[in-house]
This record gives structure tokens, C-alpha cells and sequence, in this order.
């Protein structure tokens, strides 16, 4: 292991995970959620849209926070959908790292994290997903397969992509 794989091994296994239901969320969790994904989605993606979108109230919130400091950074969110009466399938959404903690496999924490507690949960519920077209190849090494033609989404080529 290279000096910079074991220091990115180290910051990714130093990480705070919580898992919680959003009425669970303190409101320094909702803000930090709130604050991450308008720097990512909004300003570093340029794309305007309407985030706050009713759907957080019914959600699970996967967090990574940073360690040591008084106020922990936000280091990668995720939010899960559960089957209602309108969508038979959990849903994937809001898949963020922050510029902060990139390049050290957060990502692939957080689906591996992610999907291992769905699948406790809820056994053979199928999981779908809109992915950025582009990490298509990410989300296909965890089992998901491209359900819909690539599409554009506030500015944005995306696709559906669902995991039995």
C-alpha cells in the first residue's frame, strides 16, 4: 500500500457514520445536510434546483462526518427512500462527498454502507437510483443496471438505474 493509499485508508476509517430517520436529526445534521448539498449540487455543479423537495420528511440520512473539531465537517450524505403507494422500490438520492474528503473511497463506503443496511432492512426490496450519466460504471459495480435511456436533468445527463 502506497503512503497515499494507507493516509486515505486512515481518514476514511476515522469517520463518524450515523444513520438516522429524519426525525431524528439534530438540527446541526439537517443544517450540515442542507448546507453540503447546496455546495455541491447547486454551486459546484451549477445547477439550480428545487432541493428542498418534501421528500427528506419520509427519508433515512446516511452522514460520514470528519473527526476532530468542535463542529465535524460533513464528509458525504445520502438519503434513502422507502416503497410507497406510489414507487414499489427503495430509492438512492442526494450521493454527495464533499471537495474536503474525496479520493479516499468515501463513495464506495457509503453505497457498500448503504446497501448492506437496505438489504437487513428490507430483503429483496429492488433499490433504483438516478445516477449522473457519467458514473454509471461507480453504481454498476455495485449491481445496478441502466433502466431508462440517458436523459438530462437540470442541465445534466442522468439515468435510471435499478438493483435487484
Amino acid at each position: 500500500m502506497t503512503e497515499s493509499q494507507q493516509a486515505a485508508a486512515t481518514r476514511l476509517a476515522q469517520l463518524e457514520w450515523r444513520w438516522k430517520a429524519f426525525e431524528d436529526l439534530t438540527a446541526v445534521e439537517v443544517y450540515a445536510m442542507l448546507a453540503a448539498r447546496s455546495a455541491v449540487f447547486v454551486v459546484e455543479q451549477n445547477c439550480l434546483y428545487g432541493d428542498i423537495d418534501g421528500l427528506d420528511s419520509d427519508a433515512w440520512h446516511l452522514f460520514a462526518f470528519g473527526v476532530g473539531e468542535k463542529r465535524p465537517p460533513l464528509a458525504g450524505y445520502l438519503r434513502v427512500l422507502l416503497p410507497d403507494a406510489a414507487d414499489a422500490d427503495i430509492r438512492i438520492g442526494r450521493v454527495l462527498t464533499t471537495a474536503d474528503f474525496r479520493g479516499i473511497g468515501l463513495g464506495n463506503a457509503m453505497l457498500e454502507r448503504s446497501l448492506a443496511h437496505i438489504r437487513a432492512q428490507w430483503p429483496g426490496t429492488p433499490i433504483r437510483l438516478h445516477a449522473q450519466a457519467h458514473l454509471q460504471g461507480f453504481y454498476g459495480a455495485f449491481g445496478f443496471t441502466p433502466v431508462s435511456e440517458i436523459h438530462e436533468e437540470d442541465g445534466i445527463p442522468h439515468v435510471w438505474m435499478r438493483s435487484a
